[in-house]
């Protein structure tokens, strides 16, 4: 099972939010995001506001699904995505998951 056909576990199931040094490890999977401490940041830019607004509805939808909603700034053409486990104030496997999940969205309109 590839990262993007899992789904997003129970947020915060394991209670603490993962290491440093893991969520390094992870954040390999997911090159074009920005790691912090408690979590992970990637811009998306599109052609137009239209554009833009599809993206966000495709993400919302599969948010939904995984039961995992990302922070989502919207700037014109450019949207900014924002993961965290707000449960287990930081970082989780489902943030992960999630990132994958959304840069799939985002090359396959």
């Amino acid at each position: 099972m590839t990262q993007v056909d899992k789904k997003c576990e129970s947020c915060g199931a394991e209670g603490v939010p993962l290491s440093a040094q893991e969520a390094g490890k992870r954040a390999l999977s997911v090159p074009q995001w920005t790691l912090s401490e408690k979590q992970l940041e990637r811009e998306f830019k599109f052609k137009d506001f239209v554009q833009a607004m599809a993206f966000v509805n495709r993400v919302a939808d599969a948010a939904n699904k995984q039961d995992h909603h990302p922070d989502i700034q919207i700037l014109y053409n450019r949207v900014r995505l924002t993961l965290s486990t707000h449960k287990i104030g930081g970082l989780s496997q489902s943030d992960f998951i999630l990132a994958v999940k959304m840069d799939c969205l985002a090359e396959n309109p």
